[in-house]
């Protein structure tokens, strides 16, 4: 998965240029061609969102903007490659502008955990919940 952080911008208000929404389908399209896009979506500005912490068991819930994030997760490309250096390669090619930052990030799979911890019943539910995606 590549996550993209875009900068203060978008938090306060501003919207790409034309330029850049075309830099960045472009950019979109070939990771499409290249047949590892498996979703991609840009996230709105934290004022629309909200944070749900839980302490004791209790959720608390907060309404946005967050504004004592440094760093404000904007959107991302959820891709299937072989190594996380074919995922830094496609990463390089966005382009994003000096304020932007990708940070990569491996997705759990099930073989991931240990066996033990993994019961036939929860493998088979989570193997059918995935199906259903």
């Amino acid at each position: 998965m590549m996550l993209m952080y875009p900068g203060p911008a978008p938090e306060a208000g501003a919207m790409p240029r034309k330029e850049q929404i075309d830099a960045m389908m472009k950019y979109n399209e070939e990771l499409s061609s290249a047949g590892i896009l498996l979703s991609l979506d840009g996230l709105q500005p934290t004022s629309k969102g909200a944070r749900i912490r839980y302490k004791g068991g209790k959720p608390t819930v907060t309404d946005g903007p967050f504004t004592e994030s440094k760093e404000i997760l904007g959107g991302y490309w959820m891709i299937q490659v072989k190594s996380r250096d074919e995922a830094i390669a496609w990463a390089s090619k966005c382009p994003a502008s000096d304020e932007e930052m990708i940070e990569i990030r491996q997705v759990y799979e099930m073989a991931d955990f240990p066996a033990e911890s993994i019961s036939e019943e929860t493998a088979r539910r989570a193997e059918e919940i995935s199906s259903k995606l």
